[in-house]
């Protein structure tokens, strides 16, 4: 089943962003619409303090709502890590 789509476009892009590099997208919550996941998840990623962000309903500036979760999504250490060995391995 499909997950329902966020009322502000930007936001359902940076979901989509988000879909398209493993995260797991959540609908509900109580103040929020919903949570995105990160697909790693381990104690050795800052922690794990970024591996869940909230998405909110109703932001007050849906852009920088956005781009705060793509900038998330993106700055997660061990999909960068991923991505670099990913890279070294397409190289030999």
């Amino acid at each position: 089943m499909a997950r329902a789509t966020h009322p502000k476009k930007e936001v359902e892009e940076a979901l989509r962003h988000a879909e398209g590099n493993g995260w797991h997208v959540k609908v509900g919550g109580s103040h929020a619409w919903g949570k995105i996941y990160c697909p790693y998840n381990d104690d050795e990623c800052r922690c794990g303090e970024f591996c869940i962000s909230s998405v909110w309903s109703t932001p007050k500036n849906p852009g920088n709502h956005a781009r705060q979760l793509k900038r998330v999504v993106d700055n997660c250490t061990k999909h960068q890590k991923h991505q670099a060995d990913s890279a070294e391995a397409a190289k030999d």
